[in-house]
């Protein structure tokens, strides 16, 4: 059981004993000042408010029942009810000794396992990815891992666009531009980009065609041979690109994943009807809409959702709101996390709403649009090339992989060939994944190379030189590991900061499951290697006059500290080395 958890069970029965109602739970925090101990009790002044008591007495009453001889030095009140804990040496020593014995480096499976949708990536097929996809990719897919490694069902959803007016434009031109058998010999990709620019522009400057395109969308959603065959073809070649740019970024997604709007065709129009029976959709201007009053604006007037166009054509909303449905109905979902721009928040807010309303989705199913911003470039504006159009995403990662080639060859010439490839590729792929993740995904942030690729600061770089560091100091020792009967002490100052660092790293696992944050496991990341460093500094680990236990315990406290950093980057889609 982690420290801070027996503390928290300990507390409660002090509370308990003390006459606190359970209405008012205890807060345990890590303190931020070593003047107010390790660790600090809040709850008992909200408690004596309602009780009509002094908050200091009730706090006392408190500390004659709280059983901590075992783990604390010391105990006291301060300000007008806090209760301060300083953690005896040898409990934090305990704690990290159990913690380095654990291949799950002490973070507890939760014992309430949920099926958690998530929804992510989404990219818009016949086109290439861009850099507007690196965001819902990237910090989808690090939730996918921190979630399946505190032990809940995870169900990876990549919603992608294969449905609509578009492929009925692109049908429509490769019928007028190619003959069948060009057809099937094959479309790559790269042909795919200039064919959809050239077939929008078709469509947007030629109403003929705009209606050629239009009929052939019919065709194909009523089942047409050939359109499906074509389609078919578009979707292939689409997703061999998505998953290249996957394996790239080193992220989890696969073909199984791919949910397209198409398959949830069937169940539009029983979806529309359901609402319409129910009262819930209504005819305005030809058009089905939904008007939700709950989201009004600030004059009182409804957010009305379009749910069916006068055409009879079927909106983002229609497909969203069977995803829903098929998500709580057939995955069961407990949750479902959506990351999608904030631009759509509205739209979420909609599909939530109207879902709920006509009981597709329960109250007991946690609905969650994690908004993120946008990625800018240098002059804060959307990040896109010099002639302003959208940056292909693989066109950035192979520029990101090249710039860290560069800088391996000037840090380390030493390095041959192969030793150098692999380097570039984790810590250039690195480096773009982990400047997005370390900032909060709800704001806008600037890409910028120089910042990103350096080896100081909260990069990526100076985390994985941190653990390459720690695999230095085995390799020096003539080790792979520490020894297993290893038993850490903790005497020195920095040994104790850096303990209770590593004390923390299922707390901040529990918070980002949470919260959907990634950037706050950055930031416990950035810390725990600025803590080795300074233990690294200060606690000499192979130096001759060092005695053998404290030898074995500093070498136990550096491998379990390389153990949580490699693993903590590895939820974060990063892949580790051993040598830079």
């Amino acid at each position: 059981m982690a420290l801070k958890q027996l503390i928290e069970q300990r507390t409660q029965s002090a509370f308990e004993k003390a006459g606190i109602e359970p209405a008012f739970p205890i807060r345990l925090q890590w303190s931020g000042k070593p003047e107010f101990g390790d660790m600090q009790i809040n709850g008992v002044m909200a408690a004596a408010k309602a009780a009509r008591c002094n908050p200091r007495e009730l706090a006392s009453q408190v500390l004659e029942q709280l059983e901590l001889d075992d783990i604390a030095d010391k105990l006291e009140i301060a300000g007008p009810g806090f209760i301060n804990i300083h953690l005896a040496s040898s409990a934090l020593a305990s704690a990290a000794t159990s913690m380095a014995a654990d291949p799950h480096l002490g973070v507890p499976k939760t014992t309430e396992p949920q099926s958690v949708v998530v929804d992510y990536s989404a990219p818009n097929l016949a086109k290439e990815m861009h850099v507007g996809h690196l965001r819902s990719t990237i910090i989808g897919d690090a939730m996918c891992r921190i979630l399946e490694f505190r032990g809940d069902r995870v169900i990876r959803q990549n919603h992608i666009g294969d449905w609509g007016t578009q492929f009925g434009m692109l049908i429509a031109e490769l019928d007028e531009q190619f003959s069948q058998q060009e057809i099937d010999q094959g479309i790559s990709l790269s042909d795919l980009e200039a064919f959809y620019r050239q077939a929008k522009q078709h469509f947007d400057q030629d109403a003929d065609f705009a209606d050629r395109a239009r009929r052939k969308v019919v065709e194909l959603q009523s089942g047409d041979t050939q359109c499906l065959l074509l389609w078919q073809r578009f979707i292939e070649a689409s997703l061999e690109h998505a998953e290249s740019i996957y394996r790239k970024l080193n992220v989890t997604l696969t073909r199984a994943d791919a949910m397209g709007e198409s398959a949830y065709n069937e169940d539009l129009q029983p979806l529309v009807a359901e609402l319409v029976e129910k009262g819930i959709a209504e005819r305005d201007q030809g058009a089905l809409v939904v008007k939700l009053q709950e989201l009004a604006d600030k004059e009182g007037n409804a957010s009305v959702a379009i749910i069916q166009k006068a055409d009879g054509g079927y909106l983002y909303a229609t497909t969203d709101l069977a995803a829903l449905r098929y998500r709580a109905s057939r995955l069961k979902a407990d949750r479902c996390l959506y990351f999608i721009d904030a631009r759509q928040s509205l739209h979420m807010k909609q599909v939530f709403a109207i879902a709920r309303r006509a009981g597709w989705v329960g109250e007991q199913l946690e609905l969650t649009h994690c908004a993120f911003g946008t990625m800018m470039g240098a002059d804060g504006k959307p990040f896109k090339t010099r002639s302003g159009e959208t940056i292909k995403l693989a066109q950035l990662l192979d520029e990101a992989v090249q710039r860290a080639a560069d800088l391996v060859q000037q840090k380390n010439p030493e390095l041959d060939a192969q030793q150098r490839d692999l380097v570039a590729q984790r810590v250039g792929i690195g480096a773009v994944k982990y400047a997005d993740l370390s900032k909060a995904r709800t704001n806008d942030y600037r890409f910028n190379w120089d910042s990103m690729l350096s080896f100081e600061g909260n990069t990526a770089p100076y985390l994985l030189y941190a653990v390459t560091r720690i695999h230095s100091l085995f390799r020096k020792a003539g080790l792979l590991a520490a020894p297993a009967e290893a038993q850490i002490q903790v005497e020195h100052q920095a040994e104790k900061d850096l303990v209770l660092c590593l004390e923390r790293f299922a707390e901040v696992l529990d918070q980002v499951s949470q919260s959907a944050m990634p950037h706050e496991l950055c930031a416990y990341l950035y810390d725990l290697a600025g803590r080795f460093t300074n233990f690294y500094e200060n606690c000499p680990v192979l130096r001759s006059d060092v005695p053998q236990p404290q030898r074995e315990s500093r070498l136990a406290l550096a491998d379990l500290t390389r153990r949580t950093l490699q693993t903590g980057l590895e939820l974060l889609g990063i892949d580790c080395l051993e040598f830079m």
